[in-house]
């Protein structure tokens, strides 16, 4: 969300930034906005002052004994007391008109962010890992879990419908560890604080955190108006909502576990076969809320936070710098980090880490007070994920696949799964 003034004040910067997106200007359209809405401000105003005027009147007329005078008076006043009634709500219409303009333009990204227009004008900063060597064609993860009979697309259709699975035995069990040990290693070495908030959110939490009202159709909505979380960004983000902390608690940094829940309205036809891109996925967030002065410092720690994790179960990957064309609606930059599929013969993207500045923490009324200042400022916010469980499982059961089928279980993961070292057909 921005604010209309800084708008106003910067017109060019704000259509460059657009532009950056490949979005048209929009400061001369959103100031005509505000104009309309200011003017008919300013006349509700004058009204206002017409009625304190009339109202002085009444009290001379009656206090000479002037009834006609003191008549006239009190109809004026009720004429104007009803047009400022219906000027309010036209002022209420006028200030909705301007935010519902502002909620859908997405945010403005850093200087430094490579301009493009998709995918391909993303750019590499670094990698980590060699690709395995395998003496045998490697085979895809759905293929591995089928043949291990753990990995049940079938059922999971006839229960729920397409983009399901029924993960068991020792993948489920994999699968649990490999969350339980990134969220130990955030907690216990990276200082995040451990979360478990809700998987449902009232309207008020998904717009805060700009997930309404653009992509309304990428989420599930229950029976009562509440919404699933397509990410736990969305709780651990919202709990800065109509808050002022002072600078010295900053930055907050908190991780979840959660199971997430996400339509994929725009992604027909892209990723039907497996587990990679699923309505219903487990995923390690993090999340910070910081202060403008250290927000990007942040960013860069969250995002080695978030390639640790791959670091330590020993996954190829690569970390790109997303471009204007590819980022997210709320940040103004992001880093993706992808994870090697050998399966694939390609790198998908497992954790996406951003730095917000004050588009969320503006929208959700979230504040920080600095010292010696007398208005707060809003708080900046992060998020990044740290890392996608699901797609964890996938990138271990193809880097670690054996010729037999067998999967090998990363060294790491060994405590949380017994001793465990193979992951075989049972």
């Amino acid at each position: 969300m921005f604010d209309i003034k800084w708008i106003r004040d910067n017109p060019e910067a704000f259509d460059a930034g657009l532009a950056m997106r490949g979005l048209d200007p929009l400061s001369s359209s959103l100031i005509a906005l505000d104009e309309k809405r200011r003017a008919h401000v300013a006349h509700l105003q004058e009204m206002q002052e017409e009625r304190n005027r009339a109202s002085k009147e009444i009290g001379k007329a009656k206090s000479t004994g002037d009834e006609a005078a003191a008549q006239a008076a009190i109809t004026e006043v009720a004429k104007l007391k009803s047009a400022l009634q219906e000027g309010e709500e036209e002022e209420r219409k006028l200030s909705q008109a301007v935010t519902d303009a502002l909620a859908v333009i997405p945010n403005l990204p850093f200087d430094d962010v490579p301009v493009g227009a998709d995918e391909n004008d993303n750019v590499e900063l670094r990698n980590f890992g060699g690709k395995p060597n395998f003496a045998f064609e490697p085979k895809e993860h759905y293929e591995l879990g089928e043949a291990l009979g753990q990995m049940d697309f079938e059922s999971a259709a006839k229960i729920a419908g397409s983009r399901f699975c029924v993960v068991s035995g020792q993948l489920a069990r994999l699968e649990r560890a490999l969350g339980q040990f990134m969220l130990d290693l955030h907690v216990e070495e990276h200082g995040y604080r451990e979360m478990q908030p809700p998987l449902l959110v009232r309207d008020e939490a998904a717009y805060g955190t700009d997930k309404l009202p653009k992509f309304a159709d990428d989420l599930f909505r229950t029976t009562d108006g509440r919404w699933l979380i397509p990410t736990a960004e969305v709780p651990l983000t919202y709990m800065a909502a109509d808050r002022i902390y002072s600078q010295s608690e900053l930055p907050i940094r908190m991780a979840a576990h959660t199971a997430c829940f996400r339509s994929e309205a725009g992604s027909a036809g892209r990723d039907t076969r497996g587990y990679l891109r699923q309505h219903q996925f487990y995923k390690v967030e993090m999340v910070s809320i910081t202060d403008q002065d250290t927000s990007n410092d942040e960013h860069e720690r969250m995002t080695r936070c978030a390639e640790t994790v791959l670091e330590k179960l020993n996954l190829p990957y690569r970390t790109m710098a997303l471009c204007t064309g590819d980022m997210g609606f709320g940040a103004r930059r992001t880093y993706d980090i992808e994870v090697w599929l050998p399966g694939q013969n390609a790198y998908r993207e497992i954790s996406s880490c951003s730095v917000c500045g004050d588009f969320q923490g503006r929208r959700m009324n979230g504040r920080y007070r600095v010292e010696g200042e007398k208005q707060p400022r809003f708080v900046h916010t992060l998020n990044g994920s740290g890392i996608a469980v699901g797609r964890a499982l996938i990138a271990v059961m193809e880097n670690y696949q054996n010729e037999d089928g067998t999967i090998t279980v990363p060294e790491v993961l060994r405590p949380y799964m017994n001793g465990r070292e193979l992951v075989e057909a049972n």
